[in-house]
């Protein structure tokens, strides 16, 4: 990403995935932290409302903002609850549209947080996007959401609906003008190991990125320190800082070292 002197017109990077549980928020909370520290103006929205994880993390890094005095950016926040009077939906809809239309001029990005599951919030949050990340782990039953494969021929019978999904994404997109979305599966969550199974799952996303245009990135692993530093609304970008006292272990440096390559991977260009 690079900074304009122009009006800004945010990019807008949605987090998604039709599955619950691959840690879409701490990608989501660790990209805005990443991009604000780097000067950028952040704008967020947690569109799981009612589960509200990203929400809870940015409250989590006010609180204790506050309580130590310290200086850490936080981006502009919105949580929207999803409405299930299908009869209001069409009007919630607009309402959505109209707060992204507001931010896009005056951020230079918007981070989307979706839910795990599909709504009518998970498909407009995909009309605006310029950027999809989508978190996997390395499990071969995550991988159904993109591909239906044949282990045994190691064929790929049909798309998962997650990337027809994407695919109707992409085919509107192109209608409103705007003909390439910048997709990126990204593992996420992923062993310290190189087992059997996660050789597996990224041989086969390596093949279905040609097949369905997505990027792919190398990815994240499953770290405690995320966990624990949720509690604190804290980042392992936020480590450095000398008024946090804190040590900077392996562990941390390495999980900066991921997050930075994931901002830089953003690019097209990379």
């Amino acid at each position: 990403m690079t900074q304009e002197t122009e009006q800004k017109r945010a990019h807008i990077i949605v987090i998604s995935n039709e599955k619950g549980g691959t840690g879409k928020s701490t990608i989501s909370m660790h990209l805005a932290i990443k991009l604000m520290q780097e000067g950028f103006s952040v704008a967020t929205f947690d569109l799981d409302g009612r589960q509200g994880s990203l929400s809870k993390y940015i409250e989590n890094r006010r609180r204790f903002k506050e309580d130590k005095n310290l200086s850490l950016p936080i981006p502009d926040h919105c949580k929207i609850i999803p409405e299930d009077n299908p009869y209001l939906q069409a009007q919630a809809r607009e309402a959505f549209g109209a707060q992204i239309k507001q931010r896009q001029n005056s951020f230079d990005a918007i981070i989307i947080d979706t839910p795990g599951t599909k709504n009518y919030l998970f498909d407009e949050a995909h009309k605006y996007a310029d950027t999809v990340i989508t978190p996997i782990s390395d499990s071969l039953i995550d991988l159904n959401v993109i591909a239906e494969i044949d282990y045994q021929t190691d064929r790929v019978l049909k798309p998962g609906h997650y990337s027809n999904f994407i695919w109707d994404v992409k085919k509107f997109l192109a209608s409103q003008g705007k003909p390439y979305l910048n997709w990126i599966v990204s593992g996420n969550k992923l062993s310290s190991y190189n087992s059997k199974n996660k050789i597996a799952v990224f041989s086969q996303l390596e093949k279905l990125s040609k097949l369905y245009g997505f990027r792919l990135f190398s990815g994240l692993k499953d770290r405690v320190i995320y966990k624990e530093l949720f509690l604190e609304g804290l980042t392992v970008l936020d480590m450095g800082q000398p008024e946090l006292k804190y040590k900077m272990s392996v562990s941390h440096i390495a999980a900066k070292r991921e997050i930075n390559a994931l901002v830089e991977f953003i690019s097209p260009e990379n």
